[in-house]
């Protein structure tokens, strides 16, 4: 039909309209406010003609709808403008609702934040059974709540706990486990999904309904489930530095889902939640973040086989995380005895992400190649060492690499402290060395360092990145300096926290001040998950000949390695840390503790380790956790200047 700039309808001759968005001048569909306008005038043009059906489609390549239009966010000038655009929302979806004929959303790839919402409001949902099906309402991302009906509608569609949990969280959805849970009405393949839809759509069949316990949770329960929810979040975030999740249950709980009814005094009212620095410095991170995603776009580099010498925990993880990602890997260590420990930590890591599905576990198992003789290296394309921090050990291995490699191989090493000139000056060509730094735990940890020194290849620096973005991780270009950006940043942290032990604080009150202050994790709980012989060798590389603290000498000379050797400056069990109370905190302390990770960042900026002080607050978050919501260590010191 003509007149539409975002929007199609073509109707078919079993009477269906099929709806198509394609965001003209855009690779992806986003719900800016003239699309959302557009909308409305499709939806007057089948209430003038109704359809038997309506089939909500994507014209794009890339995906369903990646959600609302951040950058028209950024511009809102003030409370009202927001409120504003949360009611065309609103109004819009809750159109879409009640229109009376049967509608349907094709979800096939992201289906994020407003796309999710709008597909809520449909009857029926069907997800396309594909790697890149995402569906998750991640606003709590960017600190804002989803004002577009998905507080009202996800609960009432798949129960308030999976609903709280998915809005509190912003984790993501596979089609196969939002048809489990009742989120999709059907899991199918790209290849039938038109006659799926026809069939699903005209069927006439009732939406889904709850179970009667959930239908409880959803009414007279609502406060059990809702105080429930309070203190799962109070144990990740607290509510003066995070306030949108907080705001998500109280919408929900007493305000029906309709952020418009919260009263403007509220702390879970639209004007608070707008104009609160958290989510302004929150929306900085989305950015920063999409900014490390564009490096490594201007390379063709795809990468079928990885070799990777050493099979301790990084090398093991780098491995598991490059098969799930598709790739064959060659896994190179002194023995078939040293590379089992890591073939079984990858069959754990996949167990966990595949939900038990055998079948998809063996599958990625099977391109993990034990290598103990090295076979692969001359067919790999890229090659990661991942061994100890010796100079010479890596030096001597390296001169056996570059003979046996391909020309147009990458080789990179995955050292976190020794300079890169240093570990290449035994090279023919030190130019192709890279470095590719990734951080523990290897599966979660989203940031790698691309390391470059001044006689770096550039081509062999861009097909590296290109490698990071094949995992799906973030990309962060940076010198070839002592500990790079994050080690750098962390190691005066560190050392700083240690010191106050040596100076009698004891560990739970200096690890209590670092989350008062919005660290995911205390320093000292975080160096014992480290490793204190890791922190003490990272440490000397970093601060030469400065006087290691005494406790952690003591520790080390005692056998006490931290988690891994179950104790450290705290006893570990199962995983976990045994804490006591924490003592009340001197004042000054979190400053105290924060400080020398703030001067250290400003000096890897001022050096030219990293491009800009933006790169570096998304180095810093992105590889410490340093706290979101100050948008980063240099945003933290303009702000507080």
């Amino acid at each position: 039909m003509q007149g539409f700039k975002h929007w199609q309808i073509k109707r078919d001759s079993d009477g269906l309209a099929w709806v198509t968005l394609d965001v003209a001048g855009a690779s992806a569909n986003t719900l800016g406010r003239e699309v959302l306008e557009e909308f409305s005038t499709v939806l007057d043009t089948l209430d003038r003609e109704p359809p038997k059906g309506a089939v909500i489609r994507s014209g794009k390549s890339a995906g369903f709808i990646a959600g609302a239009n951040i950058e028209e966010f950024t511009k809102l000038a003030n409370p009202a403008e927001a409120r504003a655009m949360v009611r065309r929302g609103w109004d819009l979806f809750s159109r879409l609702a009640a229109v009376k004929y049967p509608t349907l959303a094709l979800i096939r790839g992201h289906c994020m934040g407003g796309g999710l919402e709008l597909s809520l409001a449909c009857r029926y949902r069907i997800a396309i059974d594909e790697p890149g099906t995402k569906l998750a309402l991640p606003e709590v991302m960017l600190g804002i709540v989803p004002g577009w009906g998905g507080m009202l509608r996800l609960p009432q569609v798949v129960g308030p706990a999976a609903a709280l949990d998915m809005m509190l969280t912003g984790k993501n959805i596979d089609a196969k486990r939002a048809k489990k849970m009742g989120l999709a009405d059907e899991c199918v393949s790209a290849r039938v999904m038109d006659n799926a839809a026809r069939m699903v759509v005209l069927s006439g069949r009732s939406p889904r309904g709850l179970p009667f316990v959930q239908s409880l949770m959803n009414g007279p329960l609502k406060s059990v489930v809702a105080n429930g929810a309070r203190k799962q979040v109070a144990q990740r975030a607290r509510r003066e530095h995070y306030p949108a999740p907080y705001a998500i249950i109280e919408i929900w709980e007493k305000y029906g889902g309709n952020a418009l009814n919260v009263p403007s005094d509220s702390p879970a009212s639209l004007d608070a939640i707008f104009g609160s620095a958290t989510t302004k410095n929150l929306v900085r991170v989305f950015f920063l973040q999409d900014r490390l995603k564009a490096f490594g776009k201007d390379s063709d580099f795809a990468p079928k086989h990885v070799h990777i010498i050493g099979a301790g925990v990084m090398g093991g993880d780098i491995a598991a995380v490059c098969a799930l990602r598709g790739m064959t890997v060659s896994l190179q260590d002194q023995s078939v005895e040293k590379i089992a420990p890591a073939v079984k930590r990858a069959a754990e890591l996949y167990a966990k992400r595949f939900r038990g599905d055998r079948k998809q576990v063996r599958f990625t198992l099977d391109r993990i190649v034990a290598d103990p003789q090295g076979a692969g290296l001359a067919q790999a394309d890229v090659i990661i060492e991942a061994i100890f921090e010796n100079l010479a050990a890596k030096q001597a291995l390296f001169k056996d690499v570059e003979v046996r490699a391909k020309a147009d191989a990458v080789i990179a090493t995955n050292t976190s402290s020794l300079k890169l000139e240093d570990i290449g000056a035994v090279l023919q060509n030190p130019g192709r060395l890279v470095g590719i730094h990734f951080f523990n735990p290897v599966p979660k940890m989203p940031l790698v360092e691309v390391v470059t020194a001044n006689n770096t290849d550039q081509n062999a620096a861009r097909k590296a990145t290109a490698f990071v973005r094949k995992l799906d991780k973030l990309p962060l270009p940076v010198k070839s300096a002592p500990g790079f950006l994050v080690n750098a940043v962390l190691g005066p942290y560190l050392l700083e926290a240690m010191r106050c032990i040596d100076e009698g604080l004891p560990p739970e009150t200096i690890d209590e001040a670092a989350l008062a202050f919005g660290m995911p994790m205390g320093p000292i709980e975080l160096a014992d998950t480290v490793g204190l012989d890791i922190a003490m060798a990272a440490g000397k590389s970093l601060a030469g000949d400065v006087e290691p603290p005494r406790k952690l000498t003591a520790l080390i000379q005692a056998g006490h390695f931290g988690k891994k050797s179950t104790q450290g400056f705290y006893s570990w069990e199962n995983g976990r840390p045994h804490k006591g109370p924490a003592a009340q905190a001197p004042a000054g302390l979190a400053d105290r503790l924060i400080k020398p990770l703030l001067d250290a960042t400003q000096r890897c900026v001022t050096e030219g380790v990293v491009g800009d002080a933006d790169l570096a607050d998304a180095g810093v978050i992105f590889g410490t956790g340093f706290a979101p919501f100050t948008g980063g260590p240099m945003n933290y010191l303009q702000r507080r200047a």
